[in-house]
């Protein structure tokens, strides 16, 4: 299985099986965002965005916003749904272990959402390099780690030790709790972290 493949993560949209898409943003985002704690709006990459709930809502938040993601059928989803609601928002077909070519220090933040858990876990540590590449030196990481243990994937499973581990080279991985407003499903397996990187 390439889950790096454009072709198997098309395949998944056009069988209607991307069971990781909750058909709306993830409600710890839109409680951030309402809240007092809330990031100042920057330029914002959203890797994996899927079909773009979450990139949607930080563009509504006033957010300069580029989904990206590997199937271009979740992209066309995106563009359709934002143009529907009128929200202005770029969504691009890209291989997003790449996009530090493309975009090297670009992002004051780097929005994950079930994109961790997407790919192989081989291949956490480069993501881990992707995501760092990708911001500017003040930038930062707001991510929903999806920590659950169950076999075989995707989803694959991670614990917070292994977020921590992997995140604390590049990033103060000191900002991270459990919430409360998972959805059901996955009620006591999120983590929302705010990881700033290290200079």
């Amino acid at each position: 299985m390439l889950t790096t493949n454009p072709e198997y993560w098309e395949q998944r949209y056009q069988e209607d099986t991307a069971k990781w898409d909750i058909g709306m943003a993830a409600p710890p985002f839109a409680s951030l965002l309402a809240s007092t704690k809330a990031p100042i709006a920057g330029k914002t990459a959203v890797v994996g965005c899927g079909q773009g709930h979450d990139a949607i809502l930080f563009a509504k938040h006033g957010f300069d916003t580029i989904g990206f993601d590997f199937a271009p059928s979740a992209i066309a989803l995106g563009q359709k749904l934002s143009q529907t609601m009128g929200i202005s928002i770029q969504f691009l077909q890209r291989d997003i272990f790449a996009l530090p070519q493309e975009f090297p220090a670009s992002f004051d933040y780097a929005i994950e959402h079930t994109c961790f858990c997407a790919i192989r876990p081989e291949q956490r540590s480069d993501y881990v390099k992707m995501v760092r590449s990708i911001l500017k030196p003040t930038g930062e990481l707001i991510a929903l780690f999806w920590a659950h243990n169950r076999p075989d994937g995707p989803p694959f499973g991670t614990t917070l030790e292994e977020i921590l581990d992997l995140f604390s080279a590049s990033f103060d991985a000191s900002n991270i709790s459990p919430v409360s407003n998972s959805i059901a499903s996955r009620y006591g397996e999120e983590y929302l972290a705010r990881f700033r990187v290290l200079r």
